[in-house]
């Protein structure tokens, strides 16, 4: 149930059109929906926190993915699974062909939004990978991001082995409301780019490095004790939850400039 459609049901009973006892019969799946004796769709969320219900691939076999997406998709404009390798999404299009697929994010989306070239949301999510090798966890928050509705820059490749790529592409730090900034090796880039950014850091550490890196452990560290003011940490490859929190803070500013305006 959108807000929407919520304040319209609300709407009808003020006015006498439902009966409290009809409403609450509609409102029946508002919390969750069943599927099947495995699954327990979170309906409400979206209502509660503004983003829906996101669906974690692994663990899940395709069918179990299919129903659950094909059940969301009448309640949310969009529906998303996370990483999704390539050999499960071509299972889920034989009986889903509208299934879009990001492959570098390993994304599976169903999305029936009208296709507008603006964002539905104010403010730019800039992302930022300090190596090739981390964009895939990068993409994960891009295309996140771009399906909540939000409008994303990219930068691939700016990392501190050779700082002038950053310093050369000033113009997106300097144009970002949020910056997501991925890494892995040491994690050096995110206190490099908090100390020039004057917007809210999100480092995202990667798996990515030799063995003393430690499957992305060493980047944590070094992110979680930056000495950089400003710098948020997700978990290690956390890309959508990267996303999400930019979203969530460049909503919550959206929000306090309409109480500003109401004043």
């Amino acid at each position: 149930m959108t807000p929407e459609a919520l304040k319209q049901l609300l709407e009808y009973v003020a006015q006498g059109y439902l009966s409290p006892r009809e409403a609450l019969n509609k409102m029946r799946y508002f919390d969750f929906e069943t599927v099947g004796n495995y699954a327990k769709i979170d309906n409400h969320r979206q209502l509660r926190t503004g983003f829906p219900e996101v669906i974690w691939g692994p663990g899940k076999t395709p069918e179990q993915i299919r129903e659950i997406m094909q059940t969301m998709q009448g309640r949310n404009p969009v529906v998303m699974a996370t990483r999704i390798e390539p050999e499960v999404y071509e299972e889920l299009r034989r009986e889903m062909p509208d299934l879009e697929y990001y492959r570098e994010a390993k994304i599976c989306a169903l999305d029936r939004r009208y296709r507008s070239a603006e964002p539905q949301s104010v403010g730019v999510i800039g992302i930022l990978t300090a190596g090739t090798a981390d964009i895939s966890v990068a993409e994960e928050a891009a295309v996140t991001a771009s399906l909540s509705g939000f409008q994303v820059k990219r930068l691939w490749d700016v990392g501190v082995a050779g700082i002038h790529r950053l310093l050369g592409n000033w113009h997106l730090i300097s144009d970002a409301d949020v910056l997501i900034v991925v890494a892995g090796m040491e994690g050096a880039l995110p206190s490099v780019v908090a100390g020039l950014a004057d917007c809210p850091v999100i480092a995202v550490p990667t798996s990515i490095g030799y063995g003393a890196s430690f499957n992305g452990l060493a980047p944590l560290l070094t992110m979680l004790n930056s000495c950089a003011a400003g710098v948020g940490v997700v978990n290690i490859d956390n890309g959508f939850g990267a996303a999400i929190l930019a979203g969530q803070i460049l909503r919550v500013g959206e929000r306090l400039n309409r109480k500003m305006d109401q004043d």
